[in-house]
């Protein structure tokens, strides 16, 4: 199955963003891409570097939204992952990325479930936890294990994925640097978030698929310069081994060869699924275990 990730950036406003987003999906199909990921909030900026209930406008277009992209996947006739601001009820959001089927169907969604709050990623003040569990999701190109950006740093998330069985891994994501941060630290950082991920390949045999945005987005309250979004989308095998990388600042269309095959090949060989001992991990339901 060839995939395809759409790194880019947000082109000043949605209409633009979104044309922009069409024309790299319609160039991955003539690729042969047979499923798309976009990156997390992919129409607008990435709003949550401040508290503004104006930002809540974004969320009022959701039936839209769904409506559209579900003609694009048609039109285009593929797998696409997308992540949306999801208006649920008047003061209730959520952060949601919803997978069309290659006929325009909503094959299902997932509600992101965890919510980080730190300084520039205030996503707590815009979007409820999700509701749904980690339930994978089943399109014609194999059952999709959806989850969203900071989910990427839990192993338990990945774990109950590939447990209800997720033949992929797949994570729309927004993470960037701040540009006064040390080069040291900048290192530090990446090399986390691509080791966390390929270690969840490793731990569960699957492929991973996470899908970045790219440029520079300055902090619309001014309390903080911006972020500076590092790109590196990437595909991984079920060993961890790389597929394809992005670069850190350049919008790419990055394509892999992933093959279900494989997950059975790699997990004959290691089977820590057959070797877990999960009479002794009553201790993971606990916050902290004194």
């Amino acid at each position: 199955m060839k995939t395809a990730l759409i790194q880019q950036k947000f082109y000043e406003n949605k209409e633009d963003t979104v044309r922009a987003t069409v024309e790299k999906i319609e160039e991955a199909v003539s690729n042969g891409a047979e499923l798309i990921v976009l990156q997390e909030l992919h129409q607008n900026e990435y709003f949550c570097q401040s508290e503004n209930t104006a930002f809540f406008g974004y969320a009022s277009d959701f039936d839209a939204d769904v409506s559209f992209w579900g003609d694009v996947a048609k039109e285009n006739g593929i797998v696409l992952v997308t992540s949306l601001f999801e208006k649920r009820a008047p003061g209730l959001y959520h952060n949601t990325a919803v997978v069309f089927e290659k006929d325009g169907s909503v094959a299902g969604k997932y509600r992101k479930m965890h919510i980080p709050d730190d300084p520039g990623f205030y996503e707590k003040f815009y979007f409820t936890p999700g509701d749904m569990g980690f339930e994978p999701i089943d399109t014609s190109v194999g059952r999709l294990g959806v989850l969203v950006c900071w989910d990427q740093w839990y192993p338990e998330a990945a774990r109950i994925m590939a447990l209800k069985g997720a033949q992929l891994l797949i994570y729309p994501t927004a993470i960037g640097w701040f540009d006064e941060d040390s080069e040291e630290e900048k290192n530090r950082q990446l090399e986390s978030w691509i080791t966390i991920q390929r270690s969840h390949a490793i731990a569960n045999g699957i492929p991973v698929l996470s899908c970045n945005r790219i440029g520079f987005e300055p902090d619309s309250s001014e309390v903080l310069n911006g972020i500076r979004f590092w790109g590196n989308s990437f595909v991984c095998g079920a060993q961890g081994e790389m597929l394809a990388q992005a670069s850190n600042s350049t919008e790419e269309i990055l394509y892999a060869d992933v093959k279900h095959k494989r997950t059975k090949e790699v997990r004959d060989i290691w089977p820590f699924l057959r070797d877990r001992r999960i009479e002794a991990y009553d201790c993971l339901l606990k916050r902290y275990c004194d």
